[in-house]
Parts: C-alpha cells; sequence; structure tokens
C-alpha cells in the first residue's frame, strides 16, 4: 500500500490565511456592514410582504450567517488544534462574544417569523425553494420563544456563563498529563494515547490505564462535577422554566425534529437489549480465559496481535472501502487531504478525540484525528470522513439545509465505519486477525448503542437529581447504579469508574447528544442489512438519503427510505442484527 499521506496538522488558510494578520479585522467589519444593513430591513417585514422581497431577506440573513461561520470555524478550530494556545483562547471568546451581540442585533427576523400567522406563513414558504424546511421548523419553536428582549438576555448571558463553563472545561481537561509505565518505563501521554492502551492484549495495561484515566479526572472530580451541575442548572433554567419544554431531554428532541415518543421508544428498547451485550461479554470472557471480564476488558482483542497501520496505510484502506461500494464516495473523502483539511498528528494540547466541523456549505470540512496507528484508529478516520462525505453530498443545499439534525448524522460515519470492516475482513487471511476484527465490530456496537443509550439514560437521571440538590457525590453514585443495570453480572465494575462521567464531553456541551450514536448506529444497520439483500439497487435510495442532508424532517427523510421509527420494532431490528453476529461469534472454536 501507499503511504503517500503523511501526519499533517491542518491548514485553516480556506477561512482565513494565517499570514493576513488583519484578515480576521477585515471580515469582522465587513459583518458590521453587513449587520447594519440587514437591521434596516426590519421595517420590510410586513404580514402581506412580497415573495420577491422576502426572498431577498433571506438570502441576506444567510449570507450574514455565513460569514459568521466562518470567523467562529476559524476561532473553534485554531482552538481545537492546540488549546492551550492563549491567542486562540481569546480569539474564540471575542468571537463568542461578537456573536451574542450580532444575533441579537438580527433577532427580530426569527421572531417576526415564527410570529407570522399560518396563511402567510405557508404563502412564503412556498416560494422559499430550499429554504422551506428551515422554515417549517424553525416555526416549530413558537411556543417555546419568549418575548425579544428576553431572547438577547440569554444570548448575552450564555456567553459569559454556559459557554464560559463549556470553555473552561476543554482547557482545564485537556491539559492532562497522563503518567503510566509502558514495557517498563514510566512514560507521559495525552487521554488518546491513553485509550489506546485499554484495546491493547495486557490485562494489566488495560487496568492501569484505565486506572490512571480516573485517577486524574477524579482529583478535579468535584470540581468538573460543580461545572456539570451549573450547566444542567443552566439547562433547566432556560428550556424548562423559561421557554416551558416539558422535560430536559424534550428541548433537544425538538432540536433534532423529533417527537418524544420516539426517543423514549429508542432508549426503553436500547435498556431492554441489555442483556443482549451481557451475553456478549460472557462469551468474550471465554475467548481471552477469563472467569468473567472486569470493565477493563470490554475492548480487549481476542487475539494477541500487534498488527499496525501507518496513516498513509490506514488513508488507502478507507479510500479502497468507501470506492469498492462507490467511487464518488472515496474522491470525496479524498478531498480532504487534498485540501489540507485534516489534522491527524498527536500533539499535547491538542484537542482529544475525534471530530468533522462543516464551516459552511461552499468550503469541504475540517476532519480531526488523533492517529496512533491501531485499528481502532483507521475505523475513526473512516467514520470522520464519512461525515465530511455526507456535508459534501449535501453541499448543494442552503446554509441552513445542509447539516441533518443530530441522529441522522451520524449515518454516513457508521456506515462508513462497516464498509471498512467488510473490505479488511474480505482481504484479510489471518484467521486470528479475522475473528479480532468480528470481536471489534460487536465491541464498537456497543460502544455506539448501548453505552451511547445508557449514557443518555444516565443523563436524564442526573438533570432530575440536580435540579432535587443533588451533591457531586450522589451524582457519581448514580452514575455506579447506571452502570450495574448496563452490565449486570456480566462484569466486574471498579469504583474507579464513578468518575467516569465527568470525563465525557458530550453531556457538557450538547446535552443529550449522546442519544445521536445509538440512533445513528441502529438505523445504519437496517441499511446495511437492506444493502446486504438488494445490492447496487439499494445505492440509489442510500444516496438520495446522505444529499437531503438537513432538507427534509428527519422522520420523512427515513420514510423514504422505507423506515418508520416510530416503531419499537425497527429499533429491535437493529439489536436484532447484533444478535446475528453473536450467533456467529459462538459458533467459533475458543482459540
Amino acid at each position: 500500500m501507499s503511504n503517500a499521506y503523511p501526519q499533517t496538522r491542518w491548514s485553516l488558510d480556506d477561512l482565513f490565511p494565517r499570514d493576513d494578520a488583519q484578515a480576521v479585522e477585515r471580515a469582522f467589519a465587513d459583518l458590521e456592514k453587513a449587520v447594519e444593513s440587514f437591521e434596516a430591513r426590519r421595517a420590510s417585514l410586513r404580514a402581506d410582504i412580497s415573495s420577491d422581497d422576502f426572498l431577498a431577506i433571506l438570502r441576506a440573513y444567510e449570507a450574514i450567517h455565513k460569514q459568521a461561520y466562518r470567523i467562529y470555524n476559524f476561532a473553534s478550530l485554531w482552538f481545537a488544534e492546540d488549546t492551550q494556545n492563549q491567542e486562540a483562547q481569546t480569539l474564540l471568546g471575542r468571537v463568542e462574544q461578537f456573536f451574542a451581540t450580532f444575533e441579537n442585533r438580527i433577532l427580530f427576523f426569527s421572531l417576526w417569523w415564527k410570529g407570522l400567522d399560518d396563511a402567510n406563513a405557508a404563502r412564503l414558504m412556498a416560494v422559499s425553494g430550499d429554504f422551506a424546511y428551515f422554515l417549517e421548523a424553525m416555526r416549530k419553536f413558537k411556543p417555546h420563544t419568549l418575548s425579544e428582549a428576553e431572547e438577547k438576555v440569554i444570548n448575552l448571558k450564555n456567553v459569559s456563563g454556559v459557554q464560559a463553563l463549556q470553555r473552561l472545561y476543554d482547557t482545564i481537561t485537556n491539559r492532562y498529563i497522563f503518567r503510566v509505565a509502558v514495557d517498563g518505563e514510566e512514560r507521559e501521554l495525552t487521554r488518546g494515547e491513553l485509550m489506546s492502551l485499554v484495546r491493547g492484549p495486557d490485562p494489566d495495561l488495560r487496568a492501569r490505564a484505565y486506572e490512571e484515566l480516573y485517577r486524574v479526572y477524579g482529583e478535579d472530580g468535584s470540581l468538573l462535577g460543580q461545572v456539570y451541575q451549573t450547566i444542567a442548572r443552566d439547562w433547566y433554567n432556560e428550556n424548562i422554566t423559561l421557554r416551558k419544554f416539558t422535560s430536559p431531554i424534550s428541548a433537544r428532541n425538538l432540536q433534532n425534529d423529533l417527537p418524544d415518543e420516539v426517543v423514549e421508544t429508542l432508549l426503553d428498547v436500547s435498556r431492554r437489549n441489555a442483556p443482549l451485550f451481557q451475553r456478549y461479554f460472557r462469551l468474550k470472557a471465554r475467548h481471552l480465559g477469563m472467569d468473567k471480564l472486569r470493565r477493563y476488558d470490554i475492548y480487549a482483542p481476542v487475539a494477541r496481535t500487534e498488527k499496525t497501520y501507518t496513516f498513509g496505510q490506514a488513508a488507502e484502506m478507507v479510500f479502497d472501502a468507501y470506492a469498492r461500494f462507490e467511487p464518488r464516495l472515496a474522491s470525496l473523502a479524498q478531498q480532504v487531504f487534498d485540501e489540507n483539511h485534516l489534522d491527524s498528528e498527536v500533539r499535547k494540547g491538542k484537542r482529544g478525540g475525534a471530530f468533522c466541523a462543516t464551516a459552511t456549505n461552499d468550503l469541504t470540512p475540517w476532519v480531526l484525528v488523533n492517529y496512533q496507528g491501531k485499528p481502532a484508529d483507521v475505523a475513526t478516520l473512516a467514520h470522520e470522513l464519512g461525515h465530511a462525505v455526507h456535508s459534501l453530498l449535501a453541499q448543494e443545499h442552503t446554509l441552513f439545509t445542509q447539516h441533518p439534525v443530530l441522529p441522522l448524522a451520524e449515518t454516513a460515519s457508521t456506515f462508513g465505519e462497516m464498509l471498512l470492516v467488510d473490505y479488511l475482513l474480505d482481504g484479510e487471511q489471518d484467521e486470528s486477525v479475522r475473528r479480532d476484527l468480528l470481536f471489534r465490530q460487536v465491541d464498537d456496537a456497543y460502544a455506539t448503542i448501548m453505552r451511547q443509550a445508557f449514557f443518555a439514560l444516565f443523563e436524564k437521571e442526573a438533570h432530575e437529581m440536580i435540579r432535587e440538590g443533588a451533591s457531586v457525590d450522589a451524582l457519581s453514585e448514580a452514575y455506579l447504579r447506571n452502570l450495574d443495570a448496563q452490565f449486570g453480572d456480566a462484569l466486574d465494575v471498579a469504583d474507579t469508574f464513578r468518575w467516569e462521567w465527568v470525563s465525557i464531553p458530550h453531556i457538557y456541551h450538547v446535552p443529550f447528544y449522546v442519544y445521536a450514536y445509538a440512533f445513528g448506529q441502529l438505523l445504519v444497520l437496517s441499511l446495511y442489512r437492506q444493502y446486504r439483500a438488494e445490492g447496487d439497487s439499494f445505492k440509489p435510495r442510500y444516496l438520495k438519503l446522505l444529499a437531503a442532508g438537513g432538507s427534509k424532517a428527519p422522520l420523512e427523510i427515513l420514510a423514504d427510505a422505507g423506515i418508520d421509527a416510530r416503531q419499537a420494532a425497527f429499533w429491535q431490528g437493529g439489536f436484532d442484527v447484533i444478535a446475528g453476529l453473536l450467533d456467529e461469534l459462538e459458533k467459533m472454536p475458543v482459540a
């Protein structure tokens, strides 16, 4: 395989050239002028506004946000590449303050639109083309929208309140250094480097890695827990007390345009399938020669292979796996590399984990990974490039309708991982590696479905407990109960895992985001089953789903693909696919 793709730090020049110190300042000035011009349009917002005038205002509204997103993404991506960079920290804080002010100045448009009578709203949506769903979705928030003055206060308080706390959480946790003895020598590791050890073959090293992870987080556990309590209280104060949502999770559900009952059905079916993964962990214990797994061991490889891949090999494998399904997917993924929009290096201070960021609908997305050569790192690369491909396939939509809601946003990424696994299985001759790949497939299904669903269940409980005055220690006890419900007697869970919840960035940054992973994985299992049954005839329907982006309601997009997400049977169908994989694994001899 080629090694033509070295690990690099990304370039942000397509947003703003690094060698032009005044480029961002000019962008701020241009945005200020655009906002002033838009404010002058306020008087023309009447119920009888003409279609042409309305579309002109709508396009100006999009143009303002496009410029704003360029500035924001430059600041946030710069911060992500080095969270300890004080210039990046300062710019991000400035951007957040500026945005709160500019959003307040153009707030009148969304408030006018939500308050417009149904007849005139329907008249204008009928001529709005690709903006239609954006406008439709906005009106669904009408019952939860406050007065203009109140909305402005919320925007301003977020900058110095919840957003500042979230940035503080990132700054604190991304400076952590973990110390673990590896091969008799103590090493200083980033979180990403540390977590690669928990997928290694050495059981003592797996345990030491987890113990070190939660020792470090536990030392700040009380502080990080207080940050979370404050974020949860802020969520309650805004969304329940002021906006009158029926529950904390309902606010996220409406942002995802999903009925509460769909999400509750997903979580209920997930809870009822916990014994399926408990069965899997018992099987895995036998393959590992253990009486019972410890929580340290759930991602352990069943084959003692140290197989690694250079970054160039990983890139080629992902491209080949994508091309085997549809060549266009591979070419779109390669576009991220060609435009130097990928940061794959492991560096101190760099944000951990991985993500894909779409700045605007006329730019190739940026992808961040912390690549270390493990098979899981190859899967992560396939996952994040799947997000980029999804974004590029939907690039013809408006800025507001390109990106799908969170649960559908995991479709292409998770499907891409499955394409990679199939590719690796077909090309791998070593039976021990093949067995390990199959086990890893179920490991990943656990991590993406069951683990995330139980995170969401914990969030629901935690938000309620915090409202009733629960302490950080009480939340940690609740998290241990959550693990007990999830694993039953199939695993031994050490007390150190009481601090796992404070190490989950999503529950701090985007409350109730995590169920999107379970939604997406179960959806992809259904789609992949269709693909294996139908072959090439499935591909146009799948590509149509991705190309829809966020231009329709998610349930409508799924209905076009023959899926009814309101039915428990749909969600159970995804678990049935996993049960089939487990049946296959149980037939394999224990090595």
